[in-house]
C-alpha cells in the first residue's frame, strides 16, 4: 500500500509538470505569433525567471529559516530532538541536516535545502512539547522524506515555470495593448483574430492555472512524504496522531509567511477555512492525509 501510493504520487507529479510546460510553451508561441517581438520576449522572460529561481535555489533555505525565526541547535542544546533526527537519518541513509528550533507554541515543522547535503530541518517548540515520541518521530520522518525525495529541487523547477507564466502574461499584455507591436505581417486573416482571442484568454488564465498546478503538485508531494515517512518509522499511527493534534489545535504560527507556507507539514496560518482558502491552499486537507495514513496500518 505504501509503495503503491508513492508510485501513484510520482506519476501524478510528472503529469502535472508536463501540463505546466505545455502551458508555458503555448503562451510563448502565441506571444511570438501575435507580436513583432518574436521569441525575444520568451527568451528574456526565461532569463529573468531562471535568475530569480537561482537565488531561491541557493539561498531559499536561509531565507525560509530567517523568516520563521528558527534558531540553530547542536546536540548538546537538545539531545532528544537531535538524536531523533540522527537516528532517522541513519535509517533513511541521509547525512544529518542542520537542526533548528522555532520558538512557537504551534505544532509544525519544515525542511529546506536543495539536496540532502545542503539541508536543514526546523521544528517548533510546540511540536516538541505537545507530541509524544512516536508522533514527533513521524513529523520529523515526513520532513526528512522531503529531503530524500528532492522535493525542494522539484518545487524549484515548478517555481521557474510559474514565474515564466506570470512574466510572459505580463509581456503579452503590454506588447499587445501598450507596445503597439501587433504582428502586421500575419496574412492568415481570421486566424489572427482567433489567435488574438485565445491569446487574451490564456494571458488572463495562465498565471492562475500555473499557480493552481503548483498548489496541486505541492499537495501531491505532501501525500508522498507522508507515505515515505511511514517507510522510515514503520508506524503510520505516529504521523496520523500528530496530524490529528495539529488539526484539533488549528493554531497559526506567529511568523507565518505566504512565501514559505508550502514548506511546512501543515498550513501555518491555521484558522477556519472556507472553500476559496482550501482551493488555494498549499496543503491537502489534513483529514484526507489522516485517512490515507490509517489505510496503511
Amino acid at each position: 500500500m505504501v509503495y503503491s501510493q508513492i508510485d501513484s504520487n510520482k506519476r501524478k507529479s510528472f503529469i502535472l509538470i508536463i501540463v505546466f510546460i505545455a502551458i508555458i510553451l503555448l503562451l510563448g508561441w502565441l506571444f511570438g505569433k501575435l507580436t513583432n517581438y518574436g521569441y525575444n520576449g520568451l527568451i528574456i522572460a526565461m532569463v529573468i525567471s531562471i535568475g530569480m529561481s537561482l537565488v531561491g535555489y541557493y539561498s531559499g533555505d536561509k531565507i525560509a529559516l530567517v523568516t520563521a525565526g528558527a534558531k540553530k541547535i547542536e546536540k548538546k542544546d537538545n539531545p532528544y530532538v537531535y538524536r531523533m533526527v540522527e537516528n532517522l537519518c541513519i535509517t533513511a541513509g541521509l547525512p544529518t541536516p542542520q537542526v533548528y528550533i522555532i520558538n512557537d507554541n504551534a505544532i509544525n515543522a519544515f525542511a529546506a535545502g536543495r539536496d540532502p547535503k545542503h539541508a536543514s530541518i526546523a521544528v517548533t517548540a510546540g511540536a516538541i512539547d505537545k507530541l509524544e515520541n512516536e508522533e514527533l518521530e513521524g513529523v520529523i520522518a515526513h520532513e526528512l522524506s522531503h529531503i530524500k525525495n528532492f522535493d525542494i529541487r522539484l518545487m524549484t523547477l515548478v517555481a521557474i515555470l510559474v514565474g515564466t507564466a506570470i512574466i510572459l502574461s505580463d509581456w503579452f499584455f503590454r506588447g499587445l495593448f501598450f507596445g503597439g507591436r501587433r504582428n502586421r505581417d500575419n496574412k492568415e486573416g481570421g486566424i489572427d483574430g482567433i489567435l488574438m482571442i485565445v491569446g487574451l484568454i490564456l494571458m488572463i488564465l495562465a498565471p492562475i492555472i500555473a499557480q493552481l498546478i503548483q498548489l496541486a503538485l505541492s499537495r501531491k508531494r505532501e501525500f508522498l512524504s507522508d507515505a515515505s515517512g511511514v517507510l522510515l518509522t514503520r508506524y503510520p499511527a505516529g504521523l496520523a496522531n500528530a496530524l490529528e493534534k495539529i488539526n484539533m489545535e488549528n493554531q497559526p504560527l506567529q511568523r507565518a509567511s505566504n512565501a514559505t507556507a508550502h514548506l511546512y507539514i501543515s498550513n501555518p496560518f491555521g484558522g477556519k477555512k472556507n472553500f476559496m482558502i482550501k482551493l488555494f491552499s498549499t496543503h491537502p486537507p489534513i483529514e484526507e492525509r489522516i485517512i490515507a495514513l490509517r489505510k496503511m496500518m
